[in-house]
């Protein structure tokens, strides 16, 4: 009830409300409902201004200073630095055959009494000096000599195909230029510049382009591979962030929004642009066979998995809470509650994952929770609203609602081993390519799309398998040009036999 139906009702008596003019009872019940639909409003738009990354898929560096709250706490009594009991981390020194040069000094004179010195220290203390040596290009110089025929008089010059029509870049510099550009981020001019300042290379920004487009073919083959791996994975994590295309190339004519996809296993992760966010761009990421589970936000495109295959994310779901506990009136003890058995459930669930609670006494202490969550969203959906109504307490009800509608998908993880309560996996996936599109504002077409996915597929699955990005472009570059296969980037002893 609002402030305004409460005057209406206690402060006017029958009489005098049958008494008032008609003209006036009119006015007063047209300003009451102009009231309740300014109050709506204005609570909607409170609850927008109070968005920030804990009660919305908002990310931090969207949300302002609102995103970053620090929590408060009590202050320590230790001092800064390590404390009594850490394992310190010293300086790694280099073995002696990796030094440029050795020298060793020895005293001539005893400090105390000034006596001649000699002998041998096997123990001396050592310290090495690291410096960057002076970096020159590897120039390799082909000369294709042309010679007069005695016979005849024509001159014939020798010829490689390989060399007289290639790049004049080798496969190292090649990939290094896929790096830069790939994880580093850097634009064709940075790379360009870095190159000259830090190798002396000089190369024009058309070749870097150009070396860019050959590494992605080069990879082309082991990408598609690993898409192929991942969809044939039992337990994989999805999610999809914006991602601008543009049309230089015609690849987008209908300027369509672009989607970045992820998908996320422990070893391999596959991602790619497609111009939708829909059922059929996460079909065709996932593969229309796919028959293991998933983890994803409440996303509908995920509607199409049968639902016993669907795990929604909880760091989601305690948004969600969080968003309605912030509210007024009914929703904010929805919300209270909500969050309360939230936290329950994790303080149970770092038990698992610290190994002091076993999956079967964690799947019994599951029970009375989950069967709490159910009360309360039952209870939440429960309230009539109109089909159009936009108060708090309606926006409360549809979440519950939806909510109950994909119930089972909440508790997958506590009776399938290996799945995940949250979706942070793919979403740390998601963070460079965040980056990525807020420095470069996406693609302006689709070979960029192509890749910009294809190197973070290879960075971030050989970033999860500890193995060297730069070694593998150079490899890949290496195998393009002399028509062989790309080198795998799947994981050496895989998942699945």
């Amino acid at each position: 009830m609002s402030e305004q139906e409460a005057i209406t009702q206690e402060e006017i008596s029958e009489a005098d409300w049958a008494d008032t003019p008609v003209r006036v009872r009119e006015l007063v019940l047209a300003m009451k409902g102009r009231i309740e639909q300014l109050e709506m409003q204005i609570a909607g738009l409170q609850e927008q201004v109070n968005r920030n990354s804990g009660n919305s898929s908002q990310s931090p560096s969207q949300s302002g200073a609102k995103g970053f709250q620090v929590k408060p706490k009590e202050k320590s009594k230790k001092q800064r630095g390590g404390q009594e009991g850490h394992q310190g981390h010293e300086r790694q020194m280099y073995k002696a055959e990796d030094c440029a040069s050795i020298e060793d000094y020895y005293p001539q004179k005893c400090w105390q009494c000034g006596g001649e010195l000699e002998g041998r220290d096997v123990t001396p203390q050592r310290i090495q000096v690291v410096e960057l040596p002076p970096l020159k290009p590897v120039v390799k110089e082909h000369r294709f000599h042309a010679l007069e025929c005695g016979c005849c008089g024509a001159r014939t010059r020798a010829f490689e195909a390989e060399i007289v029509n290639g790049s004049g870049y080798g496969e190292r510099l090649a990939g290094f230029v896929g790096l830069m550009s790939g994880e580093y981020r850097q634009s064709h001019r940075m790379v360009k510049r870095l190159l000259e300042e830090t190798f002396d290379v000089r190369i024009s920004v058309g070749s870097i382009g150009n070396l860019r487009d050959e590494i992605s073919e080069a990879v082309s083959a082991a990408v598609l591979e690993v898409q192929e791996y991942v969809q044939q994975q039992p337990i994989v994590n999805s999610d999809e962030t914006s991602f601008a295309q543009g049309n230089a190339d015609g690849g987008n004519p209908n300027r369509q929004r672009g989607w970045l996809w992820v998908l996320v296993t422990p070893l391999v992760c596959y991602f790619q642009v497609l111009l939708s966010r829909s059922q059929e761009a996460a079909r065709q990421m996932l593969g229309g066979s796919f028959s293991g589970y998933v983890g994803s936000d409440r996303y509908s495109g995920y509607s199409w998995l049968d639902i016993e295959q669907r795990q929604v994310c909880w760091a989601h779901l305690k948004r969600d809470f969080t968003k309605i506990a912030e509210r007024s009136g009914l929703s904010a003890q929805i919300g209270k509650d909500l969050l309360a058995q939230q936290k329950l459930l994790f303080e149970t669930w770092y038990q698992v994952r610290d190994g002091t609670l076993t999956r079967t006494e964690f799947s019994q202490q599951v029970i009375p929770i989950r069967n709490q969550v159910n009360a309360i969203l039952t209870q939440g959906a429960g309230y009539q609203i109109g089909y159009k109504d936009q108060t708090p307490l309606a926006k409360t009800v549809r979440t519950c609602r939806q909510l109950l509608k994909v119930e089972p998908a909440l508790w997958l993880f506590v009776s399938v081993e290996g799945v995940e309560p949250t979706n942070n996996s793919a979403e740390r996936a998601l963070r460079p390519a965040v980056l990525w599109r807020r420095s470069s504002f996406g693609s302006q077409s689709l070979d960029g799309s192509r890749f910009a996915a294809r190197m973070l597929t290879v960075v971030t699955t050989l970033r999860l398998q500890q193995r060297n990005v730069l070694d593998y472009l150079s490899q890949a570059c290496l195998a393009k040009r002399n028509n062989l296969p790309s080198p795998s980037l799947l994981p050496v002893f895989p998942l699945i036999p």
